[in-house]
């Protein structure tokens, strides 16, 4: 199983990586063929932790515009949030949507792009407001990064973390990175335990949400969306460790989608 998350290729390639179902069909909707030419492009620009890659970033604001590809977990909502000294509601209320996605049925969020540039709004005077909390992906770029995982028994192992370099379209290459460095900058983790941790629980989610929407429908299933949305998204006390919330969040989550009782012979 192979998961990414990077910017600049329309949309990042993870399983959860859908478009709203009001419209931006064009980032939606991969076949079988594509994901499989994308897969075999990112394995072929691998990069190891110390491979280096050359690449400045010129403040041009490019990378922050035609946006409409900035998926957000629920720890970049959260750190985002409180750099703001909002709650994570309020962040979302002002720069965000929800969507479920096409595929993994499952509440996405992303930044709401604005005006006919599709800009990011985040973006102030070419700058990036949250520069020191922006979303993962966005702190990533041109840098990609990607999970391996295999399943065994109804359990994922062999989890590997991986990366590559996606051909920005911006800046220039006046200055020699690594991997390391890179993700150091930006206080990532090498061994990121939420990157881990959040692939299994969408992985999870999805499948609970599409057994459950075999027999649930109409208002009944959007209740049920919008509890998974708000419980793993916006209800977080901002006072308390993210990760320790989390973590307990997706558990519960999980084990409530399985205890549900549903009516039997599909939907009506």
């Amino acid at each position: 199983m192979f998961r990414a998350e990077t910017l600049g290729t329309k949309q990042d390639i993870r399983n959860h990586s859908e478009a709203p179902t009001s419209g931006a069909s064009t980032i939606c909707r991969r076949n079988s063929k594509m994901k499989e030419r994308n897969i075999e492009l990112f394995k072929q620009s691998q990069l190891g932790i110390d491979d280096t890659f050359k690449f400045h970033c010129t403040m041009c604001g490019r990378c922050c515009i035609n946006r409409e590809d900035i998926l957000l977990p629920p720890r970049d909502l959260y750190a985002m949030a409180k750099e703001l000294n909002f709650t994570s509601k309020e962040f979302f209320d002002k720069y965000c949507e929800v969507f479920i996605g096409s595929d993994t049925r499952i509440p996405v969020v992303r930044l709401k792009p604005v005006g006919s540039v599709k800009r990011c709004p985040l973006l102030k005077d070419r700058r990036c407001s949250v520069h020191q909390a922006k979303p993962t992906v966005c702190a990533l770029f041109p840098i990609g990064r990607f999970m391996l995982s295999e399943k065994s028994e109804g359990k994922l192992t062999k989890q590997k973390t991986g990366y590559f370099f996606v051909n920005p379209g911006c800046g220039d290459d006046s200055e020699t990175q690594t991997v390391r460095d890179w993700l150091n900058a930006f206080g990532i983790p090498l061994e990121d335990p939420f990157f881990k941790v959040w692939q299994d629980a969408l992985i999870n989610l999805s499948m609970e949400m599409q057994r459950i929407e075999k027999s649930v429908g109409g208002e009944l299933m959007d209740d049920i969306w919008s509890m998974v949305f708000w419980v793993m998204y916006i209800d977080y006390d901002m006072k308390k460790d993210f990760m320790e919330q989390f973590t307990e969040k997706q558990y519960k989550m999980i084990a409530l989608l399985k205890a549900l009782p549903l009516p039997k012979g599909g939907k009506k």
